[in-house]
């Protein structure tokens, strides 16, 4: 904000405010998904680890983003997801070669590097699975808008199931490479990853294009 003579000149630059909104969800959920990932649950048969919860997140609001303001702000949202996910990375790399403090709860001090501490492996397995299967979603989300005829929580299914189904490919395919045998965990994951993409997208992103639009019709 400058002031002249007359009148305040707001040059700060607009942005929808629902857009901000989803970007910086967006980006927390980009680094709690690595944090539970360590956790395994069971859903009924399913079992899944936890990290599957804030990507099917990712998913539902980049294919929002899309519906919203197009495909090329989507893919936008998506590379700068990577700012806050390798940050985060460095800095629990950091922090876990800090001194830990004597005087630290016994049962957190052994946890939080079991918990924290995983392998460059699975760091690039994470990197590279993120970055492909998101942009990978925003790009069929997009291209089946073409087909009107295809509702929008049909084509948000759609895109996840497909990019979910590479991202498990890709980060166990490289994350577990020569420590463990992959077809049954890909098979295993992918399976979970379809089932919950085609219970919980649909109303995920339905949900988030309206409260977007309840958003900017209230200024």
């Amino acid at each position: 904000m400058i002031e002249t003579a007359t009148r305040e000149i707001d040059l700060s630059p607009q942005y929808p405010k629902p857009l901000f909104l989803y970007a910086l969800f967006y980006g927390g959920m980009t680094c709690i998904a690595g944090v539970l990932g360590a956790k395994q649950v069971a859903l009924g048969p399913l079992a899944v680890e936890a990290g599957i919860f804030p990507f099917l997140l990712l998913v539902s609001i980049s294919s929002s983003v899309a519906q919203l303001y197009g495909q090329k702000t989507a893919t936008q949202m998506v590379r700068f997801g990577f700012v806050p996910l390798i940050g985060a990375m460095a800095l629990t790399a950091v922090v876990l070669t800090l001194p830990t403090d004597e005087d630290m709860w016994e049962p957190a001090k052994e946890a939080f590097p079991i918990v924290l501490g995983q392998t460059w492996q699975l760091w690039l397995a994470g990197i590279l699975a993120y970055g492909i299967s998101m942009t990978l979603n925003v790009l069929i989300f997009s291209r089946l808008a073409r087909f009107t005829l295809i509702p929008l929580t049909v084509r948000g299914a759609i895109a996840s199931i497909i990019s979910q189904v590479i991202d498990t490919v890709i980060f166990i395919t490289v994350g577990f490479f020569g420590q463990r045998p992959l077809f049954d965990l890909i098979v295993g994951q992918a399976l979970s990853k379809v089932v919950l993409s085609i219970v919980l997208v649909p109303f995920l992103i339905s949900a988030l294009v309206r409260f977007a639009k309840w958003m900017e019709q209230r200024g």
